[in-house]
Parts: structure tokens; C-alpha cells; sequence
């Protein structure tokens, strides 16, 4: 077996753990900062956005011998806009020019065709409303909290209030880290953005509740016990699925990552630019706030709650008077730990072991 297979078993078994919910200030601190600056990003430079949401116009031209950055220049003086050109493999060049009006387009479509010396009726154009591009920024923000709402409810149905809550906050931790920067980068906002947008936050959703759904099973009958706090359990689940996280973010970001530094960076196909970069972006914060934001956010919430500051309490003055960690109820969540040596810990002295291990087998019985 790899050694990062050897790590995931033994994170797994609780053999060895991370203390990611003692931390917490850390990682809270630490997105505060990222935010801030997406935020920063976003209120100064704004976003690019493309001539589906507020309107403009696509020249596609013949083959031409002019540049790119030649023709750049010529769509910016023809129209007094900024432009983006990008060659197609003919040879020819596509112009696309945001802010400009249906009567603008003919005169500058006839001085592209004389800058470019072609010829002014091969030059095809494209126009897209104002009005239109109005439209499809308000049906993307509709989508957009419609697909909130429903994941916030579904987590409520599935889990409970506190756990729907700390996903939406990551939830919207992601969508603005990824938006701030794409104002920053001043990559242009397209459908295809928000269509990764929207991906995104399903593989956020993903890792989100896989931990949440072994933080339930594990917590359940809690306050039967006094071995563990509900911090400690809450740990032991982000531990137990880390491996798990971290490979499928790492799959899920080697194809993406392809298509933005290779094919929008190498081989300059800027429009996959739009999708790429919302994903790559999204995915990382997305692991990053299903590790280090919602599950600890949640135990913050429940140990608010008097049962668990009860709980918490009874654990810690049981620790503190050195008595042995033996458990308190006939419950298999919490009645299958072997009495051996306590495993290697990175953290917390004491972190809840899985609830597979030994079940069916005695409390006090070898292995």
C-alpha cells in the first residue's frame, strides 16, 4: 500500500488525527484575510463582464494577415472600447466589442473592414442587445439563490439547521473568493462562468456533506458518554475523510487546471478562460471550506447548545482528574473502543476512534 494510503487507514482508525476544530481561529482568520481582499478586488477593479450581459458585438472576419494585437488596436480605435480579438485556426480573427449599440455596429464594422483590408460583407457580426444582456444577468442571479435556497433546505431536511447554515456560509465563502478574483485577474465573466459557478459549488457541497454525514453517525447518542466533546468528534470525521477529500480535489483539478494554463495560457483559446478559471479557483476554495470553515463552524454552533457545554464540561473535568477512558454506555458509537495504548496524536491528546473498530467484540477484548 502507497504511504498516503497508509496515512488515510490510519487517519481512518483515529491512530493519528490533525486538530483542524482546535485551530479553527486560525482557518476563520485566514479566510477573513482572502475575503477581504476578493472583496477589495471586486469594490475597486469590478468585474469584466462579456457581451452576454451587457451587450455589445462580435465581428468575425475573413482570413487576414493583420495581428491580433494589430487588430486589438483597430477594434479600440474604431469603436472608442475596449476589445477582444482572438485568432481562429483559418486565419481569420473574431473581434468581440462590449458597450456598443445595434447603430454604432455598421460604422465600425465598415472601418474594421478597411483597417483590416477586407472586404466589408465577409466580415460577419453578431450583436447582442443591452436589454437582452440585462435579462441574463438577472435569470444567472436567479439560478444562482435558487440553488441556495434549495441546498439550504435539503441540509435542514438531511441534517439539521446548523449543518444547512455552515454550508451556505461556505457556500458563499467560495463564490466570493472566486469572484473576487476574477475581478482581480480581469478575466471576462461569460454564461460559461457561471456555469462553473455553479459546478463549483456542487463539489463544495460534495466534500461538505460527506463529513457531515459521518459527524451525524458518529455523534450519535452523544451525551450518553463522556469520552469525547462534540469538537472531538467533529475532528475525528474531518480526519477520517481528508485522504478522501484531497484526492478527489486533486483529480478533479488536473484536467481543469489543463484547460486553463495549457489551453488558455499555452495555446491561447481564451474563451476556455471563462469556465477554467471559475473552476479551478472554486474547487480549491471548495476543499479548503469543507475542511477548514463548515465543519468546525458546526461544532462551534452545537456546543453553544446547554446539552453539549454540559457535556463538554464532564469530559473535560473527567480528563483533568486522570480516570480512565472507559465508556459509559452499552451504545456501539461509543462502546467498541479496545483498551490498548492511546495511538499518536497530532492535536488533541484524546480523539474518538472510528466506530468500526472492534464492533461486535467486547470493550475490553484483544484483537
Amino acid at each position: 500500500m502507497s504511504k498516503l494510503g497508509n496515512l488515510g487507514a490510519r487517519l481512518h482508525r483515529g491512530e493519528v488525527s490533525y486538530d483542524f476544530v482546535g485551530n479553527r481561529k486560525i482557518w476563520y482568520g485566514i479566510s477573513i484575510l482572502i475575503t477581504i481582499t476578493a472583496i477589495v478586488g471586486l469594490a475597486v477593479r469590478g468585474l469584466n463582464m462579456g457581451i452576454e450581459f451587457q451587450g455589445g458585438a462580435v465581428f468575425t472576419t475573413p482570413k487576414t494577415s493583420v495581428s491580433v494585437s494589430q487588430a486589438e488596436e483597430y477594434a479600440e480605435e474604431a469603436s472608442g472600447h475596449d476589445a477582444i480579438v482572438q485568432g481562429l485556426g483559418n486565419g481569420s480573427l473574431r473581434i468581440q466589442i462590449a458597450g456598443i449599440d445595434t447603430d454604432r455596429s455598421d460604422q465600425i464594422k465598415e472601418t474594421l473592414a478597411e483597417d483590416l483590408k477586407v472586404d466589408s460583407e465577409k466580415i460577419n457580426a453578431e450583436l447582442v442587445g443591452p436589454s437582452w444582456g440585462d435579462q441574463i444577468a438577472n435569470k444567472a442571479w436567479q439560478g444562482l439563490g435558487i440553488f441556495l435556497i434549495l441546498v439550504v433546505i435539503y441540509l435542514a431536511i438531511a441534517f439539521e439547521w446548523r449543518m444547512a447554515l455552515a454550508a451556505f456560509v461556505a457556500l458563499i465563502h467560495d463564490i466570493t473568493i472566486t469572484v473576487g478574483i476574477y475581478a482581480l485577474v480581469g478575466f471576462e465573466v461569460t454564461p460559461g462562468t457561471v456555469i462553473g459557478l455553479l459546478t463549483i459549488l456542487g463539489y463544495s457541497l460534495y466534500d461538505t456533506v460527506v463529513v457531515f454525514d459521518s459527524l451525524k453517525e458518529q455523534t450519535k447518542d452523544i451525551t450518553k458518554q463522556t469520552r469525547w466533546t462534540y469538537s472531538d468528534i467533529a475532528n475525528r470525521s474531518i480526519n477520517s475523510t481528508l485522504v478522501r477529500s484531497i484526492n478527489t480535489t486533486v483529480v478533479a483539478l488536473l484536467p481543469v487546471g489543463g484547460l486553463l494554463f495549457i489551453g488558455g495560457g499555452v495555446l491561447g483559446a481564451g474563451m476556455l478562460n471563462d469556465i477554467s478559471l471559475s473552476l479551478f479557483v472554486g474547487l480549491a476554495a471548495g476543499a479548503y471550506s469543507s475542511i477548514f470553515i463548515a465543519t468546525p463552524l458546526v461544532a462551534d454552533l452545537k456546543e453553544r447548545e446547554p446539552q453539549m457545554k454540559a457535556l463538554k464540561k464532564r469530559v473535560l473535568a473527567k480528563r483533568e482528574k486522570g480516570e480512565p477512558l472507559e465508556a459509559e454506555t452499552a451504545d456501539e458509537s461509543f462502546a467498541d473502543e479496545p483498551e490498548e495504548a492511546a495511538p499518536a496524536v497530532v492535536g488533541p491528546r484524546n480523539q474518538p476512534a472510528s466506530r468500526n473498530r472492534g464492533r461486535g467484540r467486547p470493550s475490553g477484548k484483544r484483537r
